[in-house]
């Protein structure tokens, strides 16, 4: 077999090695790596929800929600944890969802002060067509991996997320 085919990566890598050789660039071969595909990930991401007129944020509450199963409704702060945002941009968030008709906020009957975020009827529709679309547009970025190279992958970040969020 021949050499294994380069990237753009590599040619970074190659670069820093020679400009600063002092310096162990290794970290650039995985994680410039992951910065690239997210780009693109955001990209297929961008083009799957553009035909739901969604936004990503959008997508990211609405689907979780709709993961939690019925009655599809969480806190804020469980959204807040979920998304990866602060409690003043969920805010803002759910707000902007409620006002399309996306989302509803109920009382929490378990907490007089407290609310819940429901997904409505018309958010369900939305999030699982948009999700249909998603899945298609990453098969087909998956689709030259062969599957044992797939399951990999998956092993190996799900081993390096683990231990940069204990971290």
């Amino acid at each position: 077999m021949g050499a294994p085919v380069g990237d753009e990566v590599d040619a970074i890598v190659a670069a820093w090695r020679r400009e600063r050789g002092d310096l162990d660039v290794e970290p650039l071969q995985v994680f410039s790596r992951i910065s690239r595909l997210d780009t693109l990930l955001e990209q297929a991401r961008a083009t799957a929800f553009d035909e739901h007129d969604l936004e990503t944020w959008e997508f990211d509450v609405l689907s979780a929600l709709r993961r939690v199963g019925a009655p599809y409704q969480l806190s804020p702060g469980v959204l807040v944890q979920q998304t990866l945002v602060t409690s003043g941009t969920m805010t803002n968030r759910v707000d902007r969802l409620e006002r399309r008709g996306l989302v509803r906020r109920l009382p929490d009957p378990r907490d007089r002060r407290g609310v819940l975020v429901q997904l409505t009827p018309s958010g369900r529709t939305l999030v699982d067509a948009a999700m249909a679309d998603l899945l298609e547009h990453e098969r087909e970025l998956l689709a030259r991996v062969p599957a044992r190279d797939r399951e990999r992958l998956a092993g190996a970040l799900r081993a390096l997320l683990s231990a940069v969020e204990s971290g």
